[in-house]
Protein backbone atom coordinates (compact mmCIF):
# COMPACT_ATOMS: atom_id res chain seq x y z
CA UNK A 1 0.00 0.00 0.00
CA UNK A 2 1.25 3.87 -1.07
CA UNK A 3 0.37 7.10 -0.46
CA UNK A 4 -0.17 10.31 -2.34
CA UNK A 5 -0.89 13.69 -1.32
CA UNK A 6 -1.47 16.14 -4.07
CA UNK A 7 -0.74 19.97 -3.21
CA UNK A 8 -1.63 23.03 -4.79
CA UNK A 9 0.37 25.99 -4.63
CA UNK A 10 -0.49 28.76 -2.38
CA UNK A 11 -2.72 31.53 -3.49
CA UNK A 12 0.11 33.36 -5.89
CA UNK A 13 0.24 36.95 -6.51
CA UNK A 14 -0.26 38.79 -10.02
CA UNK A 15 0.33 42.48 -8.88
CA UNK A 16 3.69 42.44 -10.69
CA UNK A 17 2.95 42.05 -14.50
CA UNK A 18 6.91 42.49 -15.62
CA UNK A 19 7.13 38.90 -13.60
CA UNK A 20 7.06 35.70 -16.14
CA UNK A 21 4.01 32.76 -14.22
CA UNK A 22 7.16 30.88 -13.65
CA UNK A 23 8.51 33.86 -11.11
CA UNK A 24 4.87 34.66 -9.42
CA UNK A 25 5.38 34.96 -5.91
CA UNK A 26 2.68 34.28 -3.19
CA UNK A 27 0.38 36.99 -2.76
CA UNK A 28 -1.20 38.57 1.06
CA UNK A 29 -4.23 35.65 0.85
CA UNK A 30 -1.28 32.76 -0.12
CA UNK A 31 0.85 33.77 2.54
CA UNK A 32 -1.80 33.41 5.76
CA UNK A 33 -2.95 30.22 4.23
CA UNK A 34 0.17 28.40 3.84
CA UNK A 35 0.81 28.12 7.53
CA UNK A 36 -2.29 27.18 8.37
CA UNK A 37 -2.31 24.24 5.47
CA UNK A 38 1.41 23.49 6.51
CA UNK A 39 -0.17 23.28 10.50
CA UNK A 40 -3.01 20.93 9.33
CA UNK A 41 -0.55 18.26 7.68
CA UNK A 42 1.05 18.32 10.75
CA UNK A 43 -1.34 17.37 13.20
CA UNK A 44 -2.91 14.77 10.89
CA UNK A 45 0.68 13.37 10.36
CA UNK A 46 0.74 13.85 6.82
CA UNK A 47 4.30 13.47 6.22
CA UNK A 48 6.16 11.82 3.24
CA UNK A 49 8.75 9.96 2.81
CA UNK A 50 9.36 12.33 -0.45
CA UNK A 51 8.01 15.18 -1.57
CA UNK A 52 8.11 16.47 -5.28
CA UNK A 53 7.89 19.97 -5.83
CA UNK A 54 7.81 22.32 -9.65
CA UNK A 55 10.33 24.93 -8.95
CA UNK A 56 8.26 28.00 -9.90
CA UNK A 57 8.17 30.47 -6.83
CA UNK A 58 5.05 29.77 -5.87
CA UNK A 59 5.19 26.38 -5.89
CA UNK A 60 8.51 26.21 -4.21
CA UNK A 61 7.51 28.73 -1.30
CA UNK A 62 4.65 26.40 -0.28
CA UNK A 63 7.02 23.22 -0.36
CA UNK A 64 9.61 24.64 1.27
CA UNK A 65 7.24 25.96 4.14
CA UNK A 66 5.87 22.01 4.51
CA UNK A 67 9.53 21.02 4.27
CA UNK A 68 10.41 22.61 7.20
CA UNK A 69 7.36 21.83 9.16
CA UNK A 70 7.40 18.33 8.82
CA UNK A 71 11.33 18.11 9.04
CA UNK A 72 11.47 16.36 5.20
CA UNK A 73 16.00 15.96 4.60
CA UNK A 74 17.19 18.10 1.68
CA UNK A 75 17.84 14.46 0.41
CA UNK A 76 13.68 13.62 -0.09
CA UNK A 77 12.91 16.83 -1.79
CA UNK A 78 13.15 17.51 -5.34
CA UNK A 79 12.80 20.10 -7.60
CA UNK A 80 11.53 18.55 -10.31
CA UNK A 81 11.08 21.01 -13.69
CA UNK A 82 8.31 18.56 -15.15
CA UNK A 83 5.33 19.41 -12.44
CA UNK A 84 5.55 23.11 -13.96
CA UNK A 85 2.87 23.38 -16.31
CA UNK A 86 2.50 19.24 -16.81
CA UNK A 87 -0.53 17.68 -17.58
CA UNK A 88 -1.93 14.58 -15.29
CA UNK A 89 -0.32 12.19 -17.80
CA UNK A 90 3.41 14.10 -17.01
CA UNK A 91 2.55 13.75 -14.02
CA UNK A 92 1.53 10.26 -13.62
CA UNK A 93 4.40 8.88 -15.33
CA UNK A 94 6.43 10.98 -13.64
CA UNK A 95 4.81 9.23 -10.04
CA UNK A 96 5.17 5.74 -11.84
CA UNK A 97 9.10 6.36 -12.05
CA UNK A 98 9.68 6.88 -8.41
CA UNK A 99 11.41 4.12 -6.03
CA UNK A 100 9.35 1.26 -4.34
CA UNK A 101 11.09 2.04 -1.13
CA UNK A 102 9.07 5.48 -1.14
CA UNK A 103 5.50 4.61 0.89
CA UNK A 104 3.98 7.84 1.10
CA UNK A 105 4.88 10.35 -1.76
CA UNK A 106 4.18 14.51 -1.86
CA UNK A 107 3.49 16.08 -5.08
CA UNK A 108 3.57 19.90 -4.81
CA UNK A 109 2.62 21.83 -8.09
CA UNK A 110 -0.22 23.40 -9.84
CA UNK A 111 -4.02 23.03 -12.11
CA UNK A 112 -5.21 21.63 -13.56
CA UNK A 113 -2.62 19.32 -13.71
CA UNK A 114 -3.33 18.05 -9.96
CA UNK A 115 -6.91 18.35 -10.23
CA UNK A 116 -7.05 15.91 -13.23
CA UNK A 117 -4.77 13.33 -11.67
CA UNK A 118 -6.36 13.31 -8.55
CA UNK A 119 -9.89 12.73 -10.53
CA UNK A 120 -7.83 10.07 -12.84
CA UNK A 121 -6.54 8.24 -9.91
CA UNK A 122 -9.86 7.91 -7.52
CA UNK A 123 -12.42 8.24 -10.27
CA UNK A 124 -13.89 10.70 -7.60
CA UNK A 125 -14.79 14.71 -8.69
CA UNK A 126 -14.32 17.07 -6.45
CA UNK A 127 -15.87 20.92 -7.46
CA UNK A 128 -13.03 22.63 -7.04
CA UNK A 129 -8.95 22.36 -6.68
CA UNK A 130 -8.39 25.48 -4.84
CA UNK A 131 -5.21 26.96 -4.36
CA UNK A 132 -3.45 25.67 -0.78
CA UNK A 133 -5.71 22.52 -1.50
CA UNK A 134 -4.16 18.98 -0.01
CA UNK A 135 -5.77 15.72 -1.39
CA UNK A 136 -4.26 12.46 0.57
CA UNK A 137 -4.94 9.27 -0.97
CA UNK A 138 -4.61 5.74 -0.46
CA UNK A 139 -3.48 3.91 -3.32
CA UNK A 140 -3.98 0.13 -3.76
CA UNK A 141 -0.88 -0.74 -5.03
CA UNK A 142 2.54 -2.02 -4.11
CA UNK A 143 5.05 -0.52 -6.50
CA UNK A 144 4.68 3.07 -8.41
CA UNK A 145 4.44 1.24 -11.78
CA UNK A 146 0.75 0.01 -10.86
CA UNK A 147 -0.19 3.46 -10.63
CA UNK A 148 -3.46 3.43 -12.66
CA UNK A 149 -6.54 4.55 -13.13
CA UNK A 150 -9.23 3.52 -10.15
CA UNK A 151 -6.21 2.88 -8.15
CA UNK A 152 -7.00 5.87 -5.50
CA UNK A 153 -9.68 6.66 -2.38
CA UNK A 154 -9.48 9.87 -1.15
CA UNK A 155 -8.89 9.62 2.63
CA UNK A 156 -8.89 13.49 3.33
CA UNK A 157 -9.81 16.68 0.85
CA UNK A 158 -8.76 19.69 2.48
CA UNK A 159 -8.74 23.78 1.64
CA UNK A 160 -8.22 27.27 3.18
CA UNK A 161 -11.68 28.29 2.97
CA UNK A 162 -13.15 24.66 5.14
CA UNK A 163 -11.97 26.84 7.58
CA UNK A 164 -12.95 29.96 7.21
CA UNK A 165 -15.23 31.44 10.12
CA UNK A 166 -17.78 33.97 8.97
CA UNK A 167 -19.32 36.64 11.55
CA UNK A 168 -22.72 36.34 12.57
Amino acid sequence: MKHLTLVRHAKSSWKDPDLTDFDRPLNKRGKNDLPEMVERLYLQQIIPDLIITSGAKRALTTATAIQKRLKISEDNFVIQPEVYESCSETLLYLLQNCPDHTRHLMLIGHNPGLETLGFHLCQQHVAKFPTAAVMHIHLSIKNWQELAEGCGTIELFDYPKKHQTFPA
